[in-house]
């Protein structure tokens, strides 16, 4: 998410994590014309944005995080947004997708370690198993004898 100077100025750089921060001179930009609804407007203005970062040459990723990336994403992460009437708007979405997406890549899963059930547990479920094969003996007794 891009952070914002008290004049709401976007700052010159891109806040993907607490670590990484990447400044807006790295991401190349492009505007077309978004298209669909919208009359005469959506056919002349170039609000649809999609804003490109090179992953591969960028200097301020770190090695680890470098290769996280092209691992995930690849050597080039594209993200674009048409959605807003406004190109600033427009922007401001491609902006935190490009973060978000950026963010999830960059997310290490911890491992799962297994643990075991606790006692209580295992006994609770061995409980349930005889109260079910108690009730289905119960049925099946009552059916015989009404034949």
């Amino acid at each position: 998410m891009p952070a914002r100077s008290a004049d709401g100025d976007i700052s010159a750089a891109l806040r993907v994590t607490g670590a990484l921060r990447i400044p807006l001179d790295e991401l190349e930009w492009r505007f077309t014309t978004s298209g669909g609804p919208g009359g005469q407007h959506a056919n002349r203005a170039s609000t649809r944005v999609e804003v490109r970062f090179d992953v591969a040459g960028s200097p301020s990723l770190g090695p680890r995080q470098r290769a996280r990336l092209l691992e995930r994403l690849g050597p080039v992460v594209r993200v674009s947004a048409g959605e807003e009437r406004s190109q600033a708007r427009n922007r401001a979405v491609a902006l935190d997708r490009l973060a978000s997406r950026l963010a999830e890549a960059l997310r290490v899963e911890r491992p799962r370690v297994p643990t075991r059930p606790r006692a209580a547990a295992v006994a609770q479920r061995v409980e349930d198993k005889r109260r079910r094969g108690a009730r289905k003996r119960e049925r099946s007794t009552k059916a015989d004898e009404d034949r």
